[in-house]
């Protein structure tokens, strides 16, 4: 199977063109929530101890939503013609999926710190954590070291897919901000694409060495 930042970025918008409605509308539900959430904080005290309940209320509807929507673009991976906006719902593993996040960054964090390349190596390396613990349930520890195996030896051809990506949705952003509607979707779907492909190529590695 192909892997190439190139190939990625095709089949996102090949997928997206099977239904380029059902994905608008997913973005501007997303949109929505995300204003939802915002003024659901909004409604706590700036300051105090009511303050942190905020932040607390604030991290665990974005962590579900984020859940969501990793969910709802792996279905619309699989099978496009049949995912519906109910695969936005998707609160579990909810800790697994928050840990995995939290020592995601903090490993980001301290790369960047130790002369910014190791965060770099990190933010490539580790990305499809949050989409293990959805698809495989997997814990955040075992989920992490399963993305550093599968993107092994692929590293850089995501370098050029993590940049395309930007690029993409910065010249999105540049046509009045209405071409995130299709970038954002594309991209989206390449990232999981990325996903799924080596995924694929790392299982079938294992099974030709079983085989030996």
């Amino acid at each position: 199977m192909e892997f190439s930042a190139s190939a990625m970025i095709r089949f996102g918008w090949e997928t997206f063109k099977k239904r380029p409605w059902f994905f608008v509308q997913v973005f501007v539900v997303q949109i929505l929530l995300t204003w939802a959430i915002n003024v659901v904080v909004s409604i706590f005290p700036q300051d105090g101890v009511v303050s942190l309940a905020g932040i607390f209320v604030n991290i665990a509807l974005s962590v579900l939503l984020s859940m969501g929507v990793t969910a709802l673009v792996l279905k619309a991976h699989d099978a496009v013609e049949s995912v519906t906006l109910g695969a936005l719902w998707h609160p579990q593993p909810f800790w697994q999926y928050l840990g995995a996040g939290i020592v995601y960054a903090l490993g980001i964090l301290a790369g960047t710190i130790l002369f910014i390349i190791p965060g770099i190596i990190v933010l490539i390396a580790y990305q499809f954590g949050g989409y293990i613990v959805i698809d495989r349930n997997f814990g955040p520890i075992v989920a992490l070291q399963e993305s550093g195996r599968i993107t092994r030896g692929n590293r850089w051809e995501l370098c050029l897919l993590l940049l395309l990506i930007f690029g993409l949705n910065l010249a999105g952003m540049l046509a009045v901000f209405v071409g995130l509607f299709v970038t954002i979707p594309i991209t989206a779907l390449a990232i999981a694409h990325a996903y799924r492909t080596l995924e694929h190529r790392a299982s079938e590695v294992v099974s030709g060495v079983s085989n030996v």
